[in-house]
């Protein structure tokens, strides 16, 4: 399996409004092969700064690279840089993972 996951800082005053962008998006997903799994992860308030990450779950890497190279990637990430405020601090910060061990229940 791979992990991906964006890393994003966001001002507290932003949030909500974070959230509500990535709870009404249309990630089209589902739609590609190798897809397993999506969390959206809200973490830690620090000095006015909450971390939020994407973290999506694929077969493999070779599908992780299928998806970013897809019309459906195009179409999800179409409207992300549209909003008239931008609502988290610099840019995502990305990390790539091959699972070496999975235990499950």
């Amino acid at each position: 399996m791979y992990i991906a996951m964006n890393r994003f800082t966001v001002l507290a005053e932003n949030a909500e409004a974070f959230a509500e962008m990535w709870l009404n998006r249309d990630s089209k997903l589902n739609e590609l092969d190798g897809f397993v799994e999506f969390h959206m992860l809200r973490g830690p308030e620090k000095e006015g700064q909450i971390l939020f990450a994407s973290h999506t779950v694929w077969e493999s890497e070779a599908h992780f690279t299928a998806w970013t190279r897809s019309q459906q990637f195009r179409d999800a990430h179409a409207k992300a840089g549209g909003s008239s405020k931008k609502l988290h601090e610099g840019a995502p910060q990305f990390e790539g993972f091959n699972t070496i061990q999975h235990i499950t229940n």
